[in-house]
């Protein structure tokens, strides 16, 4: 069963019940998933950039953007309008398969995993997460990547943390078990 469907006929009459949501257009669910990554030194080196775009759009199916520098900083020899960041907006199907495939494959692969933190969540229920190595996608050769990390933002529609940490639970995200 595809992630998408399982949030529809499993996930939102759970979130409604344990919430109070009489209307299941309230119920928290996924609106993006961003995936940032910053390419400050790959701006001088072209074919790099060139690879490090070609590696993102492997990962999410989906061309990144080239992001820009606004202003220029002499002391990291940085230009206004050289590249700094490639960065991709997912939604809908590509979304919640991105979302299937970082719970199910990429997260499990990372060295000594324990499952992610549970306060990288934002004021308005978004989540934040860095890896370190993005060579732990499956897509991607080992051999070619240059270890640099990326950063992904699930953002979601809940009302606070806690119905974005219960969606998120339900989906799948492996959360680190907390001592109490």
């Amino acid at each position: 069963m595809k992630l998408q469907e399982k949030y529809i006929k499993e996930i939102v009459p759970i979130l409604q019940k344990e919430f109070g949501i009489k209307n299941c257009m309230a119920t928290p669910k996924l609106e993006k998933i961003v995936v940032n990554m910053g390419v400050g030194d790959a701006s001088k080196n072209k074919e790099l950039l060139a690879q490090v775009q070609k590696d993102i759009a492997e990962i999410t199916g989906q061309a990144p953007s080239v992001r820009l520098a606004k202003l220029s900083v002499a002391s990291f020899s940085l230009r206004e309008g050289s590249p700094v960041g490639l960065k991709v907006t997912l939604r809908k199907e590509r979304m919640y398969d991105f979302f299937q495939k970082l719970v199910a494959v990429v997260l499990p692969r990372l060295r000594d995993f324990r499952g992610v933190s549970v306060t990288s969540f934002d004021q308005h229920g978004n989540y934040n997460l860095g890896i370190r190595d993005y060579s732990v996608f499956p897509e991607i050769d080992i051999a070619k990547s240059g270890g640099r990390g990326l950063e992904i933002t699930v953002v979601t529609n809940g009302k606070d943390e806690a119905q974005s940490k219960r969606l998120l639970d339900l989906l799948g995200m492996p959360f680190e078990k907390v001592s109490e």
